[in-house]
């Protein structure tokens, strides 16, 4: 596993300073603690402060309109990519919106310079357990850690899978994650399936996860994946534009879909593997199952995938590998990479193929 980082060399190790409390476009946000509350209180006022401590534990994120008419939701939502309108729709329901410091509805026409306000109350216990667990890790610092997920972990807990998840085992690493990015997937910015391995970066405070959040809007997020495709894939490089959405009957699956989400993947050939090719993609967006369902349309799923292709006889898993992860650090703004090699079971794989047995002698180059 390699890594790089910018030329100045901030945000390595422990040497990043933690993040500035900032909102979007020069937002501000205020967090205040009750340096009050001791064990030497009486019960109840302890009790009392504890409670006033945690609605103190509040964010709240204030923006001018920068344009006259504009509904107070949809200004938000705009503002605030990262949270959701469902989401949106709530905090303003239970007043969590103001503007010039009185109560609003979501309908409120803001006036250009207005001030627009959005408190973010503390989460509410998760629930979740720390459970220490084996994680190769690439690089933590003060705002991020980056891992190397091995296939057959779920990211986090879901129906099935209520715990033994990346997030339990980010949870004995980085306790204070509990707080940054809601409660049931806390610290966490992007996913992988369970059965693809590779690099992932988390948050580990709200500053940070705001920052990559935005910039994965922003489709500004470098990733590539290491696939091996089934047949003879034809042209050796291209790009598939196709939107994708629920498969109807099954929601275990996605599929192509005219309603559905902008998915764009690119791809290229690096070797064929026997009657396999073995692949580099890159997505631009970022779909569930996105990858897989595009070679799948194409007529070449990943060996290996039971959901949109058939199980291989000597791989328990889908061929795929998230080989690399490029962003900005959120604190330092230096452009990071990572590098993953395939693990052991994909390189064995290569190895054992029948009429490629020196496959994975060949290296795999990245550019």
């Amino acid at each position: 596993m390699t890594a790089r980082r910018g030329s100045d060399n901030r945000g390595g190790g422990n040497d990043v300073p933690a993040a500035t409390q900032r909102g979007y476009d020069g937002a501000t946000a205020t967090q205040r603690d009750d340096a009050n509350a001791n064990d030497a209180t009486p019960p109840a006022r302890r009790e009392n402060a504890a409670a006033t401590q945690r609605q103190d534990a509040a964010q709240t994120i204030t923006f001018a309109a920068d344009a006259a008419g504009e509904r107070l939701d949809r200004f938000l939502s705009r503002r605030l990519p990262h949270i959701s309108r469902s989401r949106l729709r709530s905090l303003i329901a239970d007043g969590c919106a103001s503007v010039d410091g009185a109560p609003a509805k979501p309908a409120l026409r803001l006036r250009l310079g207005q001030s627009a306000a959005l408190r973010l109350p503390p989460p509410e216990p998760s629930g979740l357990a720390a459970q220490p667990m084996p994680l190769s890790v690439a690089h933590q610092d003060a705002d991020i850690i980056v891992v190397d997920k091995p296939a057959g972990l779920t990211v986090h807990p879901a129906p099935g899978h209520p715990d033994r998840t990346l997030v339990n085992a980010l949870l004995a690493l980085c306790p204070d994650l509990r707080a940054i990015g809601g409660t049931a997937r806390p610290g966490i910015v992007h996913r992988l399936d369970k059965d693809t391995s590779g690099l992932m970066v988390a948050a580990k405070n709200d500053a940070a996860h705001r920052a990559l959040s935005e910039q994965l809007r922003r489709r500004e997020f470098t990733k590539a994946y290491i696939a091996l495709a089934r047949g003879e894939v034809s042209p050796p490089e291209a790009v598939i534009d196709a939107p994708i959405g629920r498969a109807r009957g099954d929601r275990r699956r996605m599929a192509i879909a005219a309603g559905g989400r902008e998915a764009i993947t690119r791809y290229r050939t690096l070797r064929r593997v026997g009657e396999n090719t073995l692949l580099e993609a890159r997505p631009t967006t970022g779909r569930t199952h996105q990858i897989r369902v595009h070679l799948a349309s194409i007529g070449h799923p990943l060996i290996g995938d039971a959901i949109y292709g058939k199980p291989a006889a000597a791989l328990n898993r889908h061929f795929l590998h998230a080989s690399l992860l490029g962003f900005r650090h959120p604190a330092s703004g230096d452009r990071c990479e990572f590098q993953s090699e395939l693990p052991a079971e994909l390189r064995g794989y290569l190895r054992s193929a029948a009429s490629a047995p020196n496959a994975a002698a060949t290296p795999i180059v990245l550019k």
